[in-house]
């Protein structure tokens, strides 16, 4: 008898998360990936932590009844305020052979890399910032780090209603960058942490200082799921390896297709789908 094999998921609260899975499906190209975004609901960067987690387990639900074995929470926010919770509180309800990970994590394991003078700068959504999850994880591994995090909360509608590259995206990425260099002008390195913001790179690139490096989390993400698999060999045997894709949005169909192509640089059609 055949085993049963399994998909990736990949959640994000709206469009961010294709970011991640654009740089996974590179990395790894040969497994199945379905990939759903609660557009819906989102923006998740001002709601309280309860609802992230609500929405964010609705979610992981949805997608372990849809045959995920492992899904990717490609959201920081969702990652800071739920992942924990879910993986402590509800994970061994769906089974032995199921898991949940998150992106702060890795990305917090290799901050030594990004930062020569220990100045590291963060922008990312007002959940992540006050969640302190980026603070937290990395000063277990690297306490010398000085970490300056600043909310930007306008970066995540600009993109999601695809005004990314529009003249009126400038005002607010100039305003947030500058903010950050005012309260911390040493940073040396800085990372975006919502994955959103990868849209929004022309722009931030054109404010900051080009000394000041700038770290995407797509590759490291995806490295660093690469090598989970290596180790997990049981999981990694028992996922479907056909190169398939599809995608699932919570709002209209036809507009994440539409904006979900841009994060992707291919044309996609996404199915419409109901927590």
């Amino acid at each position: 008898m055949t085993e049963r094999q399994y998909n990736i998921g990949v959640f994000d609260s709206g469009f961010g998360g294709l970011s991640i899975l654009k740089e996974i499906r590179r990395i790894l190209p040969e497994y199945s990936y379905i990939y759903l975004g609660d557009n819906a609901r989102a923006p998740y960067g001002t709601r309280s932590f309860e609802t992230v987690y609500r929405y964010t387990l609705e979610a992981v639900t949805k997608l372990f009844e849809m045959e995920c074995s492992l899904i990717i929470i490609a959201c920081n926010t969702a990652s800071a305020k739920a992942l924990r919770n879910i993986q402590q509180r509800n994970l061994h309800d769906f089974g032995d052979n199921k898991r949940v990970l998150g992106i702060i994590r890795p990305c917090t394991e290799i901050a030594n890399t990004f930062t020569k003078n220990n100045n590291l700068g963060i922008v990312a959504t007002k959940g992540t910032v006050t969640s302190k999850s980026y603070e937290i994880e990395i000063r277990k591994f690297f306490p010398n780090i000085q970490i300056t995090a600043h909310a930007c909360p306008m970066w995540v509608p600009i993109v999601e209603n695809g005004e990314y590259a529009s003249d009126g995206a400038d005002f607010f990425v100039k305003k947030e960058i500058d903010a950050l260099l005012t309260e911390n002008p040493n940073i040396d390195a800085l990372l975006l942490g919502c994955t959103h913001y990868p849209l929004l790179l022309p722009k931030i690139r054109k404010y900051l200082p080009e000394h000041i490096a700038i770290v995407q989390q797509g590759e490291i993400v995806a490295h660093s799921l690469q090598q989970y698999l290596q180790k997990h060999t049981a999981l990694e045997a028992s996922l479907k390896k056909n190169g398939a894709i599809t995608f699932y949005t919570t709002d209209s169909q036809e507009s994440f297709s539409a904006i979900g192509s841009h994060f992707l640089s291919e044309t996609i059609q996404a199915q419409q789908i109901q927590l």
